[in-house]
């Protein structure tokens, strides 16, 4: 069997709903050939979505992005890991790099920046990101989505006026 069609085998297996055979065989793709970047990919979804090794998918993730740096699917779920673990400096390297990647979808980069910022409490940021994603957005749920979002940041901007206000009382 080639490893491309080992490849494709662990995609039916993760279709199917077979993790650990999927992963096994992702494993024997690394280990033959371990600059097949997809196999990095789908390593990466596994180790974070499934087993919530938060390290290994990081280090599947950026290994992808770094061997077929216009792969665009990586980019959103290595974001969102990097939004999870709160990895600031990474985060802005990746999604830099993400917004300069064709296919990528820009809508949910701009989204995860929102998050990101969102949740450092840099409420203009957050919502200049929102918007930019709005621009972005290509259906209706994404864009009630990310309006959601916008009204979310308000509503935290609000409570914290209310809030600091309510201290210096």
């Amino acid at each position: 069997m080639t490893i491309e069609e080992k490849y494709l085998q662990a995609l039916d297996e993760l279709w199917y709903g077979e993790p650990p055979k999927a992963l096994q065989l992702l494993n024997e793709i690394i280990a033959n050939d371990p600059l097949y970047a997809r196999a990095h990919y789908q390593l990466g979804k596994i180790h974070y979505y499934e087993i919530s090794d938060y390290q290994a998918a990081g280090y599947h993730f950026k290994t992808c992005a770094e061997l077929e740096p216009q792969f665009p699917d990586v980019y959103y779920h290595y974001l969102r890991l990097l939004v999870f673990l709160n990895m600031e400096k990474q985060f802005k390297l990746v999604s830099e790099k993400a917004l300069q990647v064709p296919g990528v979808n820009y809508a949910s980069i701009y989204n995860l920046i929102g998050l990101f910022a969102e949740k450092k409490k840099a409420w203009a940021d957050a919502i200049g990101a929102y918007r930019n994603a709005l621009l972005e957005a290509t259906s209706k749920n994404e864009k009630d989505y990310i309006e959601e979002s916008i009204e979310r940041v308000k509503e935290k901007k609000r409570q914290m006026k209310k809030y600091n206000y309510e201290l210096s009382n």
